[in-house]
């Protein structure tokens, strides 16, 4: 398998490419992947851990539609994650309520050859969102071609 594309924090000229998160006036909008805000919320001495602190203190306005925040619920019940009702509700409620909900108008022009990903494009497209954070290969490889940017964790992190 070949190594991930650089994806990330490069300086951009082209006004029609996203732009960089550094030195932004307001807070990112962002459109985190299931995957990475379950690793945030479950793992509290893991490599996302940061990302708790980071929403909580409005370092990024994370975006949450009805098809993304439904399958955090899910992949939170997961029987392998051994967590009760009560704890899968804790959880969200240290993510959610920091999170603005948007309704799905526009769909992203772009298509994931992963039809899972698509309602995180969409989200991301609807909720004019600045950067996609993801660890997913499928959505990785995308990165460049949408009209915001798309990138791992650690690259996001600055």
């Amino acid at each position: 398998m070949s190594p991930l594309p650089s994806i990330g924090r490069a300086t951009r000229r082209d006004p029609d490419l996203p732009q960089p998160l550094e030195g932004r006036s307001k807070p990112p909008r962002v459109v985190f992947d299931t995957n990475t805000v379950v690793s945030a919320l479950l793992f509290a001495g893991g490599r996302l851990a940061w990302m708790r602190q980071h929403w909580r203190e409005g370092g990024s306005v994370p975006l949450v539609s009805r098809a993304t925040a439904s399958e955090l619920t899910l992949v939170l019940s997961y029987p392998k994650f051994r967590l009760s009702h009560e704890d899968c509700m804790e959880l969200l409620g240290t993510y959610l309520p920091y999170c603005v909900t948007v309704v799905l108008v526009e769909k992203c022009p772009i298509v994931c050859r992963d039809s899972n990903d698509q309602p995180f494009l969409d989200l991301a497209q609807s909720g004019k969102a600045d950067v996609l954070v993801t660890g997913d290969r499928a959505l990785l490889a995308l990165s460049g071609q949408t009209p915001f940017s798309i990138m791992t964790p650690e690259n996001f992190r600055f």
